[in-house]
């Protein structure tokens, strides 16, 4: 015995080997899913919990320069007039610049979304003219198909020179909740008798 197996049998005295069961690996089970099969189930259960209804199919092509708008029934033409002048002060601005459709999606629904939440009534959203890309207007094609399928929104309007002209657009959103009652509670103030 050399010198090396003395020194390596005297360091491992007292140490027990393991049991016959320890030293085997366990094989997957024919069962277990593949991590492409875990992959596809996650991407699964994320769109189930999407709840963007905008699509990212086609849409109808809007000319680079022209305008767009639209007004839901129940919005006063004094109030879509001053939108459409842009006469509401700017609350948030999203400028959708440089991203694909699908970023642009889920940028306008979570804007509009967490805008309305946060009580903000005026915002405006970038998209651009798109004159100069390969597919002129794209990205305004596209907000301007989806703005209206929002429930959220009341209005929008191509934007005044000065806020982006044809390349942004005024887009006035419901009030929420707490909005809507502080407005109430504000008119019953007025009103003699409590509304008598």
């Amino acid at each position: 015995m050399t010198s090396d197996d003395a020194l390596f049998l005297a360091e491992m005295n007292g140490v027990a080997p393991l049991a016959e069961s320890h030293l085997r690996v366990r094989a997957e089970s024919p069962e277990a899913p593949s991590l492409a099969q875990l992959a596809r189930r996650q991407a699964a259960a994320n769109t189930a919990k999407d709840n963007n209804t905008l699509t990212l199919g086609e849409v109808p092509p809007v000319d680079p320069f022209d305008e767009i708008a639209f007004k839901r029934d129940g919005v006063q033409t004094g109030v879509y007039r001053k939108l459409r002048l842009g006469r509401y002060p700017q609350e948030a601005t999203l400028d959708l610049h440089r991203m694909t459709v699908r970023e642009a999606r889920e940028a306008v629904w979570r804007f509009v979304h967490d805008a309305q939440r946060a009580g903000l009534r005026s915002v405006v959203i970038t998209h651009g003219r798109g004159d100069r890309s390969e597919t002129p207007g794209r990205l305004k094609s596209y907000v301007a198909h989806w703005l209206p399928t929002l429930p959220l929104v009341l209005a929008f309007h191509s934007a005044q020179r000065h806020h982006g002209g044809y390349g942004a657009c005024y887009v006035l959103l419901r009030k929420n909740a707490e909005k809507r009652q502080d407005n109430r509670e504000r008119h019953a103030r007025r009103t003699p008798l409590g509304g008598r």
